[in-house]
């Protein structure tokens, strides 16, 4: 009925890098990433949203129809308007 099962640690962590890159984002931003399931029509199983937090620049939020593990930077070009 439920699925406990967490996103893979290093996925985390490479999506955290690609978007600090990307984004070229402060060393103070807080980057939280999470994974959504959804029972809608026309919705993703599971959607990724992405916040970032740093001080004096409030907040920024992205969403990618995938799971973290199957995040790319092609998926995340995009999103940076270039």
């Amino acid at each position: 009925m439920f699925d406990n099962s967490r996103p893979n640690p290093d996925a985390i962590t490479r999506v955290k890098a690609q978007f600090t890159e990307a984004f070229e984002l402060p060393e103070d931003t807080m980057l939280s990433l999470a994974e959504l399931r959804c029972h809608e029509p026309d919705c993703p199983p599971i959607g990724t949203v992405i916040v970032a937090r740093a001080q004096g620049s409030g907040m920024r939020e992205w969403r990618i129809g995938k799971p973290i593990a199957e995040i790319t930077e092609a998926d995340i070009a995009p999103l940076t308007g270039d």
